[in-house]
């Protein structure tokens, strides 16, 4: 017999057997099909530089375009410790200080329910980076974003020579840059464009630095949203930061952001029992108390304004005056700070408290819309807070990328919340808090203040009047000058471009207001007079105001410490005991007020910071001044970190 035929028949018959087939005793396991193998969460990490060298920034991106994430999480698991502070986004950066390998981790999960973790690692050689771009980040479409480049040798007195630099796009849909010409910026500023998906922008800048050239690359992961923008009379009417409450477990919930920090939020909508006052919680907050009303982009920032009110409120001046606020909002994307009267809420531009040049670099760098605002006009009046014969703080410029402690930036910080914090009680003053029912809105409380003419400033342009025509639409010259400097640039007028400094000055000198930006609406008004009172009573910080040429090179008259003069203390009295009623000490120190300095106007703004003859400076100061004083540092005149808000149906001048 053909041996195929039997094994044939053989097979035959043992398949038959299997099936049950016979009666014998062979009964084999039955086959149990193996379960599929699932397939691997979507997902992948992936990095431009394929080399990496010290100091460069880089970033890693977490791209999942066709799902949704949440809960992302990185950690690094290898190599030397990096400084990065995004942990729970798409994107993080970072620049390597030590060469080697590093390796980090991202877990997320994947459309509400499945959770994923991938890996990362690369290597850092041991040569030093000389040309790189921060930061790399994930963005909203729509939001800001800015891009700045670090020369690692550009540490001198002297900046290098940028003129050859040159930024270009590689990938992704085009942007608007917001400088007619990129070439030669240090910085480049532009929108975030539309997205269906998750998209990512590639950017490039090349320059020669010393006779030699560099490149580096950078990108920007553009997140679609699913809340809509609209272009219509809501309090957030373009694209703003995803944010979160700082303590994740914070009674206030989710509630909190949608009412104060959301493309979501409208007028008209959150009652008190939603987004109360602080007073309303209770009249004596602890930090812990404010920090659960505290809404933030970054953690650290956050974290630096629980420390500073731990360290640096030791009066309780802030914790007090918090009491009129619904929030406390710090965003990378808030730039200037404001405060806004139809959600109760204040909100921060972070750049008073960053310690590292890696929380700084989180920051949107766009200098403040209204630079050039009233450009045509021939004069600028400058103010600065100063202390023993100096300037109050110190600039720190970013191309050095200096470390600084959060004492450096006390003084500047303190007088940004005073100033946004007389705003918030001047609507909502004391003896209001507690007379607001749950189901009343916000935003109707203030429209009843505001057509009654009951906010704080009425009564102080009633009792006090800096410009007596203000409430019959009439206004002084200096209003109407404010009004092109601050608001509207278009308004100028020929007269007010043949205005001198001396002209200037002499309208002002008689006036009853510390400084120019005090005409620019009445809450500016009280918010001035209570910001640089208090300066001076808690910190011994005195303001100087002046009048000068735009370049600040040609000065002819100012004072320090104007608030002493008589016709102004009557109106800095009616502001200070109303807007902080604990500072009972208040009436006492503007009645002991010595009558303001004049500076010496044969010197330039700044020098004039000195003012000859005054009380010597103390050694400690002295010492200060000339040894602890880092050569790099500028000094800081004033500006104004804030910008009103609209009330819907209210003309902007009265905001």
């Amino acid at each position: 017999m053909n041996i195929g035929n039997v094994v044939s028949t053989l097979v035959v018959a043992l398949a038959l057997v299997g099936c049950g087939g016979g009666g014998g005793g062979f009964s084999p396991e039955p086959v149990v099909p193996l379960a599929p193998t699932p397939p691997e969460p979507p997902g992948e990490i992936f990095q431009l530089e394929t080399t990496l060298s010290i100091g460069q920034s880089t970033e890693l991106v977490l791209y999942v375009p066709e799902n949704q994430t949440s809960n992302i999480s990185w950690r690094q698991t290898a190599g030397a410790e990096l400084e990065f502070y995004a942990s729970n986004s798409k994107v993080i950066g970072f620049s390597p200080n030590v060469a080697g390998s590093y390796t980090l981790e991202v877990a997320y999960t994947v459309d509400g329910s499945t959770t994923n973790t991938l890996s990362h690692t690369f290597n850092v050689d041991d040569a030093q980076n000389q040309l790189t771009v921060r930061l790399g980040h994930a963005v909203l479409e729509g939001n800001t974003v800015s891009l700045v480049s670090y020369a690692t040798n550009d540490g001198g007195m002297t900046a290098i020579d940028k003129s050859s630099w040159r930024w270009n796009q590689t990938e992704g849909p085009a942007v608007a840059f917001s400088e007619i010409s990129t070439d030669g910026e240090v910085a480049v500023f532009f929108d975030a464009p539309s997205v269906a998906q998750d998209t990512v922008l590639k950017f490039s800048l090349s320059g020669d630095i010393s006779g030699q050239s560099y490149t580096d690359d950078i990108a920007i992961l553009v997140e679609n949203s699913n809340v809509e923008v609209v272009d219509s009379d809501v309090p957030f009417n373009s694209r703003i930061a995803d944010v979160f409450l700082y303590n994740a477990n914070s009674p206030a919930g989710q509630q909190l952001i949608e009412c104060v920090y959301s493309n979501n939020t409208e007028y008209d909508v959150c009652t008190f029992g939603q987004s109360p006052l602080i007073a309303q919680i209770t009249t004596t907050p602890t930090v812990d108390d404010i920090m659960d009303r505290v809404i933030v982009s970054h953690q650290w920032m956050g974290d630096q304004f629980k420390k500073f009110l731990e360290n640096y409120d030791t009066n309780d001046d802030f914790k007090n005056l918090m009491r009129a606020t619904t929030a406390i909002v710090i965003s990378y994307d808030i730039r200037p700070s404001f405060y806004n009267p139809t959600t109760g809420a204040i909100y921060l531009d972070p750049s008073d408290l960053w310690e590292t040049p890696a929380q700084r670099d989180t920051m949107n760098q766009a200098p403040d819309y209204r630079a050039g605002f009233g450009a045509e006009l021939q004069f600028e009046m400058p103010w600065r807070y100063v202390q023993d014969n100096d300037y109050a703080y110190y600039y720190f410029p970013l191309r050095y990328r200096m470390a600084r402690s959060l004492r450096d930036a006390e003084y500047s910080f303190a007088s940004l919340l005073y100033h946004e914090l007389a705003h918030a009680n001047d609507y909502f003053p004391s003896t209001n808090w507690l007379t607001y029912s749950s189901s009343r809105t916000v935003y109707d409380a203030v429209l009843e203040v505001y057509y009654a003419n009951e906010i704080l400033s009425d009564y102080l342009q009633d009792n006090y009047p800096l410009d007596a025509l203000y409430a019959s639409g009439g206004q002084n010259e200096l209003t109407k000058l404010a009004q092109v400097r601050f608001r509207e640039p278009s308004l100028v007028t020929q007269q007010q471009i043949g205005y001198t400094m001396t002209d200037v000055a002499d309208m002002f000198k008689t006036e009853g207001a510390p400084q120019f930006y005090s005409y620019s609406s009445t809450r500016e008004d009280l918010a001035i007079l209570f910001d640089g009172f208090m300066m001076f009573a808690r910190y011994g910080v005195s303001r100087d105001v002046g009048v000068s040429d735009q370049q600040y090179s040609d000065f002819v008259w100012g004072q320090r410490d104007r608030m002493g003069e008589s016709w102004i203390k009557p109106r800095l009295s009616f502001v200070a005991t109303r807007v902080l009623p604990e500072f009972t000490e208040a009436s006492t120190v503007i009645q002991n007020l010595a009558s303001p300095i004049a500076l010496q106007d044969n010197k330039t703004w700044r020098n004039s910071v000195v003012i000859d003859g005054l009380a010597e400076l103390t050694a400690k100061t002295k010492v200060k001044a000339s040894v602890l004083r880092d050569p790099r540092l500028v000094p800081q005149d004033g500006v104004h970190w804030h910008k009103s808000r609209e009330i819907r149906g209210v003309k902007r001048s009265n905001d």
